[in-house]
């Protein structure tokens, strides 16, 4: 399986609670740029699991437009950013197995997926991810490794 970790897009502080914070225009650029990078590595994905958190959706709605629709795609609590990351990688293992998904793509937080990846890959040290950052995970059973990490930054 190929996991792609991907931090939500820059977001305003103007908002009542974490929980509403939006995208900045900034926010939206960049995703738009790594939807670009990604439409050359993947061409779609079988499972999409996305934070409630308003950013990552609209981070995911930008995405969206730059892929066929995922055979499936869900809202999950278990990803915002003080979720307990040992939870959060089993959880998405387990609906990638589930849903029989090859390639799946999740939508998230620091610090949650930095500690995914140190959950995920054994004796990492949990990443930075900037905003818009994207990590690539290659599952196979219970072996994991790290392929690659960008943010909008670092890719031609």
């Amino acid at each position: 399986m190929q996991l792609f970790l991907m931090r939500h897009g820059e977001a305003g502080y103007q908002a009542l609670s974490d929980r509403d914070r939006t995208l900045t225009d900034t926010g939206r650029y960049h995703t738009s740029v790594m939807s670009n990078f990604l439409t050359r590595l993947v061409s779609e994905f079988d499972l999409v699991l996305v934070s409630p958190y308003l950013r990552a959706q609209q981070t995911w709605q930008e995405l969206a437009t730059h892929f066929p629709e995922p055979r499936k795609w869900m809202t999950l609590d278990d990803l915002t950013p003080s979720a307990d990351p040992a939870t959060a990688a089993s959880l998405v293992v387990a609906y990638a197995e589930q849903y029989k998904a090859d390639k799946v793509l999740v939508i998230a937080h620091m610090p949650l997926l930095g500690y995914m990846v140190s959950e995920l890959v054994r004796g990492t040290e949990p990443p930075l991810f900037a905003t818009s950052g994207v990590c690539l995970l290659d599952i196979h059973g219970e072996q994991c490794h790290q392929v690659w990490m960008h943010n909008p930054h670092t890719i031609n």
